[in-house]
């Protein structure tokens, strides 16, 4: 049990945000949790998140012991974009899973990442080995992950405060008129479905901008940069313009003969978590995604 000083700063703040201030080398995402797992204790009872810190406090966080990694590492032949001791950037295929989870144990990202990288962060669950953001199965493009705990911090609060740049490309139904736009709506867990998010005005903040990049007879090909990280959040702003994914089994047509769906994580830019240098990767569109434009010009 880990016994943390208070300071005169932090009286009268939230516990997570007091705890954030004082352990700077911890993210508040991660204090969050530890306090939400019954870890964090005042004076010797466990808080909510937004328990109130008093003077006289005292404040004591049991941090858990690492779990063992139970999980097979796996020759995926992964496309390692770059790698240094602290982060790597992988290009993942359509069709790959990030993580385990509901059942999938393997063939995943994370059992790529297990054969192919000496360290990974364990700050995130032992299913999620620096993992920091995923893209969906059949989504591709780059990822950052994280090696140690300090880079898998740093890209969270990165993420958080919206310094990384993720630009995707995409495919839409449809053609959009306007050259850009910015798409500002609410996103929750769908009310109807709850596999699904929906744009909801009780929801998180999202919000996607967009240019054009290319008009087709009934499909628009756009480039899509995130301000937020909603889940499903470039899916679910283009169904709701009306300009739904092509290939998006969920929030697209009920018929599409296209076979895939036509999101690609493009570039990806982020400030290394020890030098503090800004780092942006691109990568090339997939070989389907170019084969099926060709046909439509």
């Amino acid at each position: 049990m880990d016994k943390i000083s208070i300071t005169e700063e932090v009286i009268g703040l939230r516990v997570d945000k007091a705890l954030a201030t004082i352990l700077k080398d911890e993210s508040r995402s991660h204090l969050l949790k530890l306090i939400e797992d019954g870890c964090v204790f005042v004076n010797g009872q466990s808080v909510k998140p937004s328990y109130k810190v008093q003077k006289d406090d005292v404040i004591e966080i049991d941090f858990p012991e690492p779990e063992s990694l139970d999980l097979k590492a796996q020759d995926l032949n992964l496309n390692i974009v770059y790698e240094d001791s602290y982060v790597a950037v992988i290009n993942k295929p359509k069709g790959m899973v990030v993580h385990p989870g509901a059942g999938v144990n393997e063939n995943t990202l994370v059992n790529g990442l297990l054969y192919e990288l000496d360290d990974l962060s364990t700050i995130n669950g032992v299913y999620r080995p620096g993992i920091v953001h995923r893209i969906d199965k059949d989504t591709s493009g780059l990822l950052m992950i994280a090696k140690n705990d300090v880079a898998s911090k740093s890209l969270t609060e990165q993420l958080k405060e919206h310094k990384c740049n993720r630009i995707y490309h995409a495919l839409v139904h449809g053609v959009i008129m306007e050259d850009r736009g910015r798409i500002n709506a609410p996103i929750a867990r769908s009310k109807d479905d709850r596999k699904k998010m929906a744009v909801d005005k009780n929801g998180k903040n999202a919000i996607t901008n967009f240019r054009v990049l290319k008009r087709f007879k009934d499909y628009t090909y756009i480039e899509c940069k995130l301000e937020t990280g909603r889940t499903h959040q470039i899916r679910v702003h283009l169904a709701y313009i009306n300009h739904p994914l092509v290939g998006d089994p969920t929030y697209g047509r009920r018929k599409t003969e296209e076979g895939g769906q036509f999101l690609h994580a493009k570039t990806i830019g982020f400030f290394h978590p020890e030098t503090g240098k800004w780092m942006e990767f691109d990568s090339e569109i997939p070989e389907y995604f170019m084969e099926f434009m060709k046909n439509l010009e």
